[in-house]
């Protein structure tokens, strides 16, 4: 639930909704022994179920141990048939029938107000011969329709407006865009979509300590952490990781540390404030040191890393990398890139959060250059560029639905409904590590050793920075349930086929696409024109 007002004074962003399968899927008959990654749709006891992640042996039912499959709908045919509609093609789209001329398949040809094609060699045979051998295949009238297209019913808004010659459909490109902009008008996506707004790389790139440019994120926390305290807080802490690039890291996120303009507007220093100590607690359990014979305390141990232990350009090292061989949409979506050897470019860990894997580096990558081939091909920039940073800020400011992103948990924007409070999710620091890692430690009735240090290092950075933490603050995530849908919001980070039959339209499709949340896909729903390109993938129209 989201709501707009302060929380912070009592409390302080590859399960989702079902699908329904209106007709046969082209899906294979689930296999024990084949390998299945994330996205991948298998067929079993007659139901559809999708991977969320790789996966083996274990098979998709609905009490399914690790969570893996998810219910995708019954593999059944519509109730009833679909109802085509008359297809009408203009006259001048073909030439006139010659009963002299040779015509092979593909031809098409005008005759009787009708439009035909050739299915193979013909010549001297009317396509509406009498006792003809079938040749010819009535492609549409051309009777009406003189603009090509073939009219919607009279009620019907389903944004088509034409067809080419293949029998494919033409979209209006308005239309797909108010259908975008319809489906994402809400609180919610208005608030994420402020949240992790963004500034163009130029501007981040002139970012430098005390500049009097810098954008006025970057100096509220400049004025929080000069580079001496920098110094301070991370005194073991790889090279890469420079008072410049956290800075710049920051300024590329315009929505973190920003100034509040509702009443929260006298809390933006303290929101501020208490976002850096969570973001610093997590960073130094995922990147630090962990060494109790520093002389340093163990919180102030973090960024130690910025490459995975133990991983490189060494071809055999990590183990990371097999998925990119698999052709599915994934490899498609974010297709991996290749060393001048011939080996795939390698995504292990890298930076503050630990970015991994292809799909996650291809959105991120997406996200900062409006691009997802750069990081594919160079994913070195996270560990050696200001990205070492702005990886986990980008971790930090998006949701990864149905889990809210940190920012809002901290901010106020995120309230917990009676399910949320009834399993524990409440706000306060225990509900960050829940979404960063809950899986693995909030799933026990006794604290992880991960989370007590998580709280360690959050008391410690959090006095550091001069922010209180409430008496009554959940700081651990002990016994605490897993995030989970809680009916259909309206927000989601993804968009799907929208499996819906309409009878109106050709085929009984519905020419559309859905939000879906708790899976990944190709298209996002914060980013400006995926819908059209889901359409365009799902439906194979064209859009003008």
């Amino acid at each position: 639930m989201f709501r707009f007002g302060s929380a912070l004074n009592s409390a302080f962003v590859v399960s989702a909704i079902g699908m329904s399968v209106s007709a046969f899927a082209s899906y294979p008959n689930y296999s024990d022994s084949a390998v299945y990654v994330g996205g991948d749709q298998v067929v079993y006891q007659g139901d559809v179920y999708r991977a969320k992640w790789w996966t083996q042996y274990e098979p998709p039912v609905s009490e399914n141990p690790t969570g893996v499959w998810e219910y995708v709908g019954a593999n059944v045919p519509p109730s009833e048939p679909p109802i085509e509609p008359p297809i009408y093609l203009p006259p001048e789209s073909a030439p006139a029938y010659d009963d002299s001329k040779v015509y092979v398949a593909g031809d098409r040809v005008y005759y009787e107000s009708s439009i035909y094609e050739a299915k193979w060699w013909t010549q001297g045979e009317a396509p509406n011969a009498e006792n003809g051998t079938g040749v010819w295949d009535h492609k549409g009238d051309g009777s009406d329709g003189g603009d090509g297209s073939t009219p919607p019913p009279e009620d019907s808004d389903n944004g088509i407006i034409g067809q080419n010659p293949d029998g494919s459909y033409i979209m209006s490109a308005e239309f797909l865009a108010n259908k975008e902009a319809e489906l994402t008008d809400s609180p919610e996506f208005d608030a994420v979509r402020a949240s992790i707004a963004t500034r163009d790389n130029a501007i981040v790139e002139a970012v430098r300590p005390g500049a009097a440019g810098n954008p006025e994120n970057v100096r509220r926390v400049e004025e929080m952490i000069d580079q001496s305290k920098w110094d301070y807080l991370f005194p073991e802490r790889d090279a890469a990781y420079t008072y410049e690039n956290f800075l710049k890291a920051i300024a590329k996120f315009e929505g973190f540390c920003a100034t509040y303009t509702d009443e929260r507007a006298a809390e933006s220093d303290a929101i501020c404030a208490k976002s850096l100590a969570v973001m610093f607690a997590h960073f130094t359990q995922e990147t630090g040191a962990h060494n109790p014979h520093s002389p340093n305390e163990e919180w102030r141990q973090g960024l130690y890393f910025v490459r995975e232990a133990g991983c490189g350009d060494d071809p055999n090292s990590c183990g990371y990398n097999s998925e990119c061989a698999v052709d599915n949409w994934q490899t498609q979506a974010w297709p991996c890139g290749t060393t001048p050897e011939g080996h795939y470019v390698k995504y292990f860990g890298r930076g503050a959060k630990q970015l991994s894997y292809h799909y996650n580096y291809g959105p991120f990558s997406d996200f900062i250059f409006n691009d997802v081939k750069v990081l594919l091909e160079d994913p070195e920039q996270v560990a050696d560029s200001w990205l070492n940073l702005a990886s986990a800020i980008f971790f930090f400011v998006y949701p990864q639905p149905p889990k809210p992103s940190m920012l809002h948990v901290i901010d106020g924007t995120w309230q917990p409904t009676e399910q949320d409070i009834a399993e524990k999710r409440v706000p306060g620091f225990g509900v960050t590590t829940m979404i960063i890692n809950g899986g693995i430690e909030c799933t026990e009735e006794q604290e992880k050793p991960q989370s007590v240090n998580r709280i360690k290092y959050y008391r410690g950075h959090a006095a550091a920075l001069s922010v209180e933490i409430p008496a009554d603050e959940q700081l651990g995530c002990a016994g605490m349930k897993p995030f989970r849908n809680q009916g259909d919001t309206g927000f989601g980070l993804y968009w799907e086929n929208d499996w819906s039959y309409v009878a109106d339209n050709p085929e009984g499709a519905s020419f559309a696409c859905k939000i879906v949340s708790g899976y990944q896909t190709a298209h996002t729903t914060l980013k400006e024109g995926d819908y059209a390109k889901c359409v365009q993938e799902y439906y194979g129209v064209t859009v003008e």
